[in-house]
């Protein structure tokens, strides 16, 4: 079992940015990919950011692309999601994902979840 710990979170203006954190418990020579989902009330939840697991390759929702960045630090078991000029619409839970294996996906490839961490950016 791998656990996946976020922080991170919080409540920011329009405009402003939040930079979210998770860890992992699975031991940093895996080579699974990470990625980032969100979920907003009401709505299914979706891909936000994928990154593989040497930290090369990531991939992008057109919905923030240029405004969010995923990194990796495979020494920590950590990836990051920088997220900037935040919007409204980005108000959401956001979920770290560890995939089981190489390759980003969907929903469907997920092999474990975290908790969960709130966003809201107001306008």
């Amino acid at each position: 079992q791998v656990q996946l710990v976020e922080s991170g979170g919080g409540l920011v203006q329009a405009g402003g940015s939040l930079r979210l954190s998770c860890t992992s418990s699975r031991r940093t020579s895996s080579n699974n990919a990470m990625g980032w989902f969100r979920q907003a009330p009401g709505k299914e939840r979706e891909f936000v950011a994928g990154i593989n697991w040497r930290g090369d390759s990531t991939s992008y929702a057109d919905s923030v692309k240029g405004r969010f960045a995923i990194s990796r630090d495979r020494v920590k078991a950590t990836i990051y999601l920088q997220m900037n000029s935040l919007e409204p619409t980005d108000t959401a839970d956001y979920y770290c994902a560890s995939y089981r294996g190489a390759t980003i996906g969907d929903t469907r490839s997920v092999a474990y979840w975290g908790q969960g961490t709130q966003v809201t950016v107001s306008s």
